[in-house]
């Protein structure tokens, strides 16, 4: 599995635990929620008075069915109103203390064995990297592809920065005896759909050229305009 996957996996692994512990959080703020209400409409109606007191406490509580919300939950009045009004409610962290948490939990710890082994296998991979040398050279110009990963890299080891098309362009002129591919090689294998890609690789050899040349001992040359070849400097 190349690194961008096992990255996109982590991001997938991480919304799949948030939301599985948001979905618990708010099925269990629904259900204490209706709990509360019920108790408090049940307790108003047997007090029928305008005064909350320790009785009209206990009364809350002995009609709460969530046994972990007597003691929790609490009473408030509106004194804005001219009429008796009154609220029950319980911390954002009780509701979560409450709610089920263990497959939340068990896919953050899968996440975080995953992050643990995408880790490993950068360091694996910057310390050792398995090199394919180019037929042009022993040291291939000061680069080095790397084929598990996909990548370039420059004599210092540091990755070569390369947009996908100009990695693939790179793969195709490495992957060549003679390092020279045609315009019409290029052009079939990047844009298979478009007519005429002439300006198009135009504009993508343009923008490799000093990537290639600032790196390694190698440049692109033209071959006659119908080709283009990889040469050492």
């Amino acid at each position: 599995m190349k690194q961008q996957h096992a990255v996109i996996v982590l991001f997938a692994m991480i919304l799949a635990s948030s939301l599985t512990s948001l979905g618990s959080y708010r099925f269990t703020s629904q259900m204490v929620s209706e709990d509360i209400d019920r108790a408090l409409a049940i307790t108003m109606q047997e007090q029928q008075s305008d005064v909350i007191s320790q009785d009209t406490i206990r009364t809350f509580n002995s009609h709460l069915h969530i046994a972990e919300l007597r003691g929790k939950a609490t009473l408030a009045v509106d004194t804005r109103s001219r009429q008796f009004k009154a609220y029950a409610h319980c911390s954002e962290a009780t509701i979560f203390s409450l709610s089920d948490q263990r497959p939340a939990a068990l896919l953050w710890v899968l996440t975080g064995l995953w992050m643990m082994f995408i880790w490993y296998r950068r360091h694996l991979s910057e310390k050792d990297i398995t090199a394919i040398p180019l037929p042009c050279g022993k040291d291939f110009g000061g680069l080095t592809y790397s084929e598990g990963e996909g990548r370039f890299y420059t004599a210092e080891g540091n990755r070569l920065p390369l947009t996908p098309m100009q990695q693939q362009l790179m793969e195709m002129f490495f992957r060549s005896p003679s390092h020279s591919v045609s315009k019409t090689e290029i052009c079939e294998a990047l844009w298979p759909k478009k007519p005429d890609a002439s300006d198009t690789l135009y504009t993508l050899i343009r923008r490799l050229k000093p990537i290639v040349e600032q790196h390694s001992q190698f440049i692109i040359e033209s071959d006659r305009s119908k080709a283009y070849r990889l040469t050492i400097k």
